[in-house]
């Protein structure tokens, strides 16, 4: 199995070694943002305020807590293992190829299901200021014009698809860092009080929605195959873009439940451009609303950067044609992945077949991150190491654990009904591996 692994490992630095290394710490922490901020902060603080009231701030303590365990877990793995695939690579050094397959499914899962969900709201909020843009035919050109100039850039090379996160990034945090900053001001304490802690259910049930506020760490470490110095730009970029991102969701919420008080349950739709319109006017309402379409692109941008690697993988690995694996001669990126993930996220945009996948996301997510969790361990006791020293702290064999844990929990409120249907995926997903590899010839 040793002897396995190691080939492995190798056979993949050799494809990864055509990549360019051109992701620092300031690039890699925008795309984890940008990956984690996107249009759903837009409407979380109204659900949450459903849940909990008041106390909502309870759950994003809760959902920051488990993503430092999860966040430690992968800094861990991916300061050990440097290869293109993120945590489909952490779980397949660490397990074999066929877990890592799996691992890698329920990635794309979530990663498609979102990217198609987003870029139809981004048509929604473009169709909302341009009306003559809402008829089936314009709608399907615009996304192609989305998707399509996005994958132009990212094809001409990892560079300039990080440089369009970065901007993109701070285009977007703009109008929620004006939102908080004005809204400070408008804060009635009162709105704030609540007496009770929150219940053990209703508390569960708020996390396990509020938690994919936070995903998005796994979609920026898919590149790492071209991440400068991985054992030090992964674990300072995880942190920073978690704490950045907690502070930001918290602040949203107080902002939101302090202007807007138990009305703010009722604004499902746009809960924060109408609470700017309390202390901004209609021009903070209308900003509010642009800036929910510019976080939408922002998804949809680092997406296309991160997630097409997923499928680039599978191909080195052999679990795909190697075809997949192709890096194009000039600019050196996976140009086939790219080409062939936004295709693919395209098809589901205009079928509307997201709306089956979402009810997959949550468990395939939180599954995903269990695998990963259980491989940092195993490749702590087998320590692997990757380009530099790997990320080593007192006490870090103890982190995967609590993480599982916390995984545990959160599944608990999940229903049977998405077990079943990931159990399903998963294996139909395990036939089509079964058969692809006893189709390949043998070396």
């Amino acid at each position: 199995m040793a002897n396995e692994t190691t080939m492995s490992i190798e056979q993949a630095e050799r494809v990864d070694h055509q990549l360019v290394r051109g992701i620092g710490i300031p690039a890699l922490t925008a795309n984890i943002i940008s990956s984690t901020i996107g249009a759903g902060i837009f409407v979380l603080p109204a659900a949450m305020s459903r849940a909990l009231g008041p106390a909502a701030p309870v759950a994003f303590v809760c959902c920051a807590i488990a993503m430092v365990l999860f966040v430690t877990c992968f800094a861990i793995a991916g300061s050990r293992v440097s290869l293109t695939g993120g945590l489909y690579a952490y779980v397949e050094v660490a397990f074999g190829r066929y877990i890592g397959f799996l691992a890698g499914v329920l990635y794309g899962i979530t990663a498609l299901g979102a990217v198609a969900g987003v870029v139809n709201v981004l048509v929604n909020s473009i169709v909302i200021v341009a009306p003559f843009l809402g008829s089936g035919v314009m709608r399907i050109i615009v996304m192609i014009v989305v998707y399509g100039s996005l994958v132009v850039i990212n094809v001409r090379g990892v560079r300039g698809g990080a440089g369009a996160v970065t901007v993109v990034t701070f285009a977007k945090l703009l109008p929620l860092l004006l939102f908080v900053c004005a809204g400070a001001f408008f804060i009635h304490p009162a709105n704030l009080n609540w007496t009770a802690w929150p219940g053990s259910k209703s508390l569960g049930d708020a996390v396990i929605l509020l938690i994919f506020a936070f995903v998005g760490i796994e979609v920026a470490l898919i590149p790492s195959g071209e991440v400068k110095n991985p054992a030090r730009t992964v674990p300072r970029s995880a942190y920073l873009a978690l704490v950045i991102t907690t502070i930001i969701y918290i602040m949203i919420q107080l902002v939101a439940q302090g202007t807007l008080g138990v009305d703010l349950a009722n604004y499902k739709d746009a809960p924060l451009a109408e609470a700017a319109a309390k202390f901004l006017g209609n021009i903070g309402r209308t900003i509010l609303l642009v800036g929910a379409a510019v976080s939408a692109f922002g998804f949809v941008t680092s997406d296309i950067l991160s997630s097409p690697r997923i499928i680039f993988a599978f191909g080195r690995d052999g679990a795909l044609p190697a075809w997949f694996a192709h890096v194009h001669p000039r600019y050196r990126s996976p140009d086939v992945a790219i080409v062939t993930y936004a295709v693919l996220a395209f098809a589901l945009s205009i079928t509307g077949t997201f709306e089956q996948l979402a009810v997959l996301s949550n468990v395939a997510v939180l599954l995903m991150y269990l695998l990963c969790c259980a491989a940092c361990w195993f490749l702590v006791q087998r320590d692997i190491h990757a380009d530099g020293q790997p990320f080593t702290f007192p006490g870090m064999k103890i982190v995967p654990a609590l993480a599982i844990a916390a995984i545990i929990w959160i599944l608990a409120h999940a229903t049977v009904r998405e077990f079943a249907v990931n159990g399903i995926v998963l294996a139909i997903a395990s036939v089509l591996y079964v058969m692809r590899r006893q189709l390949r010839p043998k070396s």
